[in-house]
């Protein structure tokens, strides 16, 4: 009897020290992840933007919407598509923020109102890509946000070319970020849910 708790213990012990171990050996990646994460996001304009069929900007900030407008009018694409409108938001409203008149926003802007997240937005994406049989577009979000919406765009439509055009806020520090709480809060938050996204899309691929 001695020697079968004896036995069981031992045994406890060790399957303990496993989990401890993995537990530790997760944690590690985590962490390595995340910095490569945040070491790799763009922090400066792309020099050169392709011209592409049509431009896409998801809603978060005006910041996005300006920047994408402005590809418009410089004719980087045919057409430009907000998604993830909300359904209070005005056009006129959407006028108000974007450079140098409103002229191709009357002839030129679609508006997306059924997105509600990232998902949604690649979703509402595609099908506006496809009623237009675009091949290419440019993809115009918040430089954090753009692993993950590239990823979830991709994945709803892995046949159209798509060229990332990064957008920075003032309030948004990715040098030295661990001194700005706000940053490190979103960062972290931002790289759990990629991750979340590439698990995601393996265990769709694996059951296909």
């Amino acid at each position: 009897m001695a020697a079968s708790e004896t036995l069981r213990h031992r045994t406890g012990r060790r399957t303990l020290r496993i989990l401890v171990g993995f537990t530790a050996l997760l944690a590690a990646a985590y962490v390595a992840g995340f910095f490569l994460f945040t070491a790799e996001l763009e922090r400066i304009p792309p020099v050169r933007v392709p011209v592409a069929d049509g431009i896409v900007a998801l809603t978060g900030g005006p910041d996005r919407i300006t920047a994408a407008y402005k590809l418009l009018q410089e004719g980087k694409g045919n057409r430009l598509l907000i998604t993830g409108v909300h359904p209070d938001v005005s056009v006129a409203s959407l006028k108000e923020m974007v450079p140098g008149g409103s002229a191709k926003f009357d002839c030129c802007v679609d508006l997306g109102h059924m997105a509600e997240n990232t998902i949604g937005n690649a979703t509402e994406t595609a099908e506006w890509v496809r009623e237009r049989n675009y091949r290419s577009i440019i993809l115009v979000t918040s430089t954090y946000h753009l692993p993950r919406a590239r990823l979830e765009l991709a994945r709803a439509m892995p046949d159209v070319e798509i060229s990332a055009f990064p957008v920075f806020q003032d309030t948004l520090h990715l040098d030295g970020w661990w001194a700005y709480p706000g940053t490190t809060r979103l960062l972290i938050s931002e790289y759990t849910k990629y991750l979340l996204t590439l698990t995601y899309g393996r265990q769709s691929s694996m059951q296909s």
